[in-house]
């Protein structure tokens, strides 16, 4: 039962740490770009699933408006922060994008509060029986069966539909892909809005799991979801999805049966750098 019972928090963990990793990969992919603001856009999702559903909106009405507008926001961030800066190297995109990170974090600080805000009433609290003795709330089912639905839908945007043709055309060979009559801007927006609106619906699923949003809640994902896309190869979504699932199930069992030594946190960077000394082209990509 233990186990059962540490493997599924393990699939929970790596479904949020997969969803805020996605939007990293896709904007790495298509712009070469560390996206590290990425990990405030999760945040500021949290932040609306709470507030409308404290002013009396149901979860599943705060889970789209936060996608929807953490989405236009991504996109926002695109055209004023990272457009301009295409024609420079990728580091100086990388510093801007950390200083809009922690310029995010204490503009939360300043309008939420620095200690946190919660859910008057939780929804999706209820235990559900899966089998004899075994329960799981209804926020971490929640949390798998959205994470699988939205995977699922990115998939087949991507490899199905001219919207996935037209972003895989522009991510091998932008130039080509103009000369053939891609909108490599529209491409570009329906990047950042997909991947933003993905950190939103990871941020709302966090509130709901722990019921506290804090205004540095971003920090500690931001790494580690920099870590996932580079232990999965830089650019493979495949990749990016087994890695995260790996350091969810670690970090579970290693809670468990290392927390005595190191924290949870500490045991998940421990085992990347591991995995990273013996595989550093990551894990999908070969040498």
């Amino acid at each position: 039962m233990l186990f059962i019972e540490l493997s599924i928090q393990g699939l929970v963990q790596g479904a949020i740490y997969a969803l805020i990793a996605l939007g990293l990969v896709l904007v790495y992919g298509l712009l070469r770009i560390l996206h590290v603001a990425h990990a405030a856009l999760y945040t500021l999702g949290a932040y609306f699933g709470i507030i409308i559903v404290n002013a009396g909106g149901h979860i599943v009405i705060a889970i789209v408006l936060s996608m929807v507008l953490v989405g236009l926001i991504g996109i926002g961030i695109y055209r004023f922060a990272y457009k301009p800066l295409l024609d420079k190297p990728p580091l100086i995109a990388l510093i801007a994008s950390i200083g809009l990170f922690i310029a995010a974090e204490e503009v939360y600080r300043i309008i939420f509060g620095a200690y946190g805000m919660s859910f008057s009433q939780p929804p999706l609290q209820q235990q559900i029986e899966l089998f004899s003795g075994f329960h799981l709330s209804a926020s971490r089912i929640c949390v798998v069966i959205l994470s699988v639905l939205f995977i699922s839908i990115l998939g087949w945007l991507a490899a199905s539909t001219r919207t996935g043709v037209a972003w895989r055309a522009t991510v091998s060979d932008p130039d080509m892909a103009a000369s053939f009559g891609v909108d490599i801007e529209r491409v570009r927006h329906i990047n950042f809005f997909i991947g933003s609106a993905l950190a939103a619906l990871a941020g709302v699923m966090v509130a709901l799991l722990s019921n506290l949003v804090e205004p540095t809640m971003g920090a500690v994902p931001a790494y580690k979801a920099l870590a996932i896309i580079v232990l999965g190869g830089l650019g493979s979504v495949r990749g990016t999805l087994i890695a995260s699932l790996a350091l969810g199930i670690i970090e579970s069992f290693g809670t468990i049966y290392a927390g005595h030594i190191l924290d949870r946190d500490a045991i998940a960077f421990a085992f990347l750098i591991i995995v990273l000394m013996i595989r550093p082209q990551g894990l999908l990509i070969r040498r």
